[in-house]
């Protein structure tokens, strides 16, 4: 009998341990399912740059932002980016900026493949991958257009960024068409 209560104890011990493991889980996991909505103010943050600077999304207020999350061993982040370079060279004497936030990878290997491809616009390093699950992240690539005034104006995941894709959201942006949301396939 008193054994048969202490398999019943440790049994019930164990379940508490699996739901509370299961519970405190899915709320980190949670952070990156919280995509922010289209229409609503972004929320600012802080990263460091393949210089080592400290940038932040406010200080871009008063431009169009194309805030892209990304990775090296990402085939369509990477495919995407010569678009991103372009357009970027075009538009950013007109306030338009690209901020590539990079997910969880060497300094070494993102400076490595920045450099190989020549790309300009900032990069940030997003080591813990905090800014990611701030803007509901699950999955590359991500790209988060910001207007001028900070709101979120169009969320694309998946998919492939062209220079027309880019152009057409600032277009819509700087005519300050109603926002929307957009899933790329």
């Amino acid at each position: 009998m008193v054994l048969k209560r202490a398999g019943y104890k440790t049994a019930r011990g164990l379940l508490a341990l699996c739901v509370a493991c299961l519970v405190g889980s899915s709320l980190v996991w949670a952070m990156g399912s919280r995509v922010p909505a289209v229409g609503t103010a972004a929320e600012d943050f802080r990263l460091g740059d393949l210089e080592g600077k400290q940038q932040s999304l406010s200080q871009y207020r008063g431009k169009i932002v194309l805030v892209n999350f990304w990775a090296t061993w990402c085939k369509p982040c990477t495919t995407e980016m010569p678009a991103m370079q372009t357009t970027y060279d075009q538009l950013r004497d007109k306030g338009f900026v690209v901020l590539a936030v990079n997910e969880l990878e060497d300094d070494a290997k993102v400076r490595e493949h920045i450099a190989q491809y020549g790309h300009t616009f900032p990069v940030l390093l997003d080591r813990d991958n905090k800014v990611a699950n701030q803007f509901g992240v699950f999955g590359l690539p991500v790209s988060v257009f910001i207007d001028e005034t900070g709101v979120v104006r169009e969320y694309i995941k998946g998919g492939l960024l062209t220079e027309q894709v880019i152009l057409a959201a600032v277009a819509r942006i700087q005519k300050a068409d109603a926002p929307r949301a957009a899933a790329l396939q």
